[in-house]
């Protein structure tokens, strides 16, 4: 395990310590430079859209930027279906310049959302023939190409501002964010997709139940899976591949109170839609010793070589930052970080 940092769905509601969207923004610009300060290598934030959570990334990833020096910053992940992919290029370019190219851009075709088809109040619809997934990777694929700077746009031959020579691309552009995009893979079929246009792979919580194995144990095939594409599709770069987990070292009573009671320790199957039968894997929460053991018998933890742990944002930030430093100082050594 190369890297560990967190990710936050930036949850909110008046009855938690995080009461309010502003709570929830600030908070996890704190957080993230205390896992700075802790020695984290990332800060990932979900996003959602029509939910009390995190919503619009680039305001706050750039804030994130702008107040640390060396953390990883990105998204896990942003769903395509309702993106510009234009527009996002430029916030994305622009945050990335800010942040001295740590941004991590973890995108995908996304999740069941709070309203009916969502993207629909964007603006977007699927094309004839297309499913709403095929639009969202569709978006992605635009994105790629943006994001590799080539220009596409012919000038205006009275401008208002002198043009470079050629077609132009959109500014501003940060080298090197195309080998940072990642693609939160629900399939073992999306994540060959996913190599095949060369992006890393994040793979969460849940997955499509494609065996009836334990969730680890699919997750582990859909990454062997993804790294044998990229393989055969002939990249030159070393891909990154990460997996988000909850984890919990029980090392003091506020933990115990918290996590301490028997809680989710197995996999869960439940339904995405009509026809999706997905699998949700488990949580660990133990004394560190018991908790080493479990997590180094996860064969998907053993392959990544990234590890996000999804947070209880609404426990306020000194609470997170304490879960935080437990696992990287009781659990993450014997895991092989650093």
């Amino acid at each position: 395990m190369k890297k560990i940092g967190f990710l936050s769905f930036g949850h909110w509601s008046p009855q938690s310590r995080t009461r309010s969207a502003a709570d929830a923004l600030l908070e996890t610009i704190d957080l993230a430079q205390a896992a700075e300060q802790l020695g984290a290598d990332g800060a990932y934030v979900r996003v959602h859209h029509f939910a009390r959570q995190l919503a619009s990334p680039f305001p706050l990833l750039a804030a994130i930027g702008a107040r640390t020096k060396r953390i990883e910053i990105g998204t896990a992940v942003i769903d395509m279906r309702y993106e510009n992919p234009l527009y996002m290029a430029e916030d994305a370019g622009a945050a990335d310049l800010i942040a001295g190219g740590r941004l991590q851009l973890g995108i995908s075709r996304g999740s069941p959302e709070q309203v009916i088809d969502g993207w629909r109040y964007f603006g977007y619809q699927p094309a004839e023939g297309e499913s709403d997934a095929d639009m969202g990777r569709r978006h992605a694929e635009v994105l790629l190409d943006l994001l590799r700077g080539q220009g596409f746009a012919q000038p205006n031959p009275r401008p208002m501002f002198p043009n470079p020579p050629g077609l132009l691309r959109l500014e501003p552009y940060s080298e090197g964010l195309c080998d940072r995009i990642w693609w939160g893979a629900g399939s073992n079929a999306t994540a060959v997709w996913a190599a095949k246009l060369g992006m890393n792979l994040q793979s969460s919580t849940l997955k499509n139940d494609e065996t009836g194995e334990p969730f680890h144990v699919q997750q582990a095939a859909q990454i062997r899976a993804y790294r044998e594409a990229w393989k055969q599709a002939g990249h030159t770069r070393t891909p990154r591949v990460s997996v988000s987990r909850s984890i919990f070292p029980l090392v003091d009573d506020r933990d115990r109170a918290y996590f301490g009671r028997e809680g989710q320790q197995q996999d869960q199957i439940g339904y995405l839609d009509e026809q999706t039968r997905a699998i949700f894997g488990r949580s660990y929460a133990a004394e560190p010793d018991a908790l080493i053991e479990q997590l180094k018998a996860d064969e998907a933890i053993a392959e990544a070589d990234t590890l996000l742990l999804t947070i209880p944002n609404q426990l306020g930030v000194d609470y997170n930052a304490h879960v935080i430093e437990a696992v990287l100082t009781h659990v993450a050594p014997a895991l092989g970080w650093r």
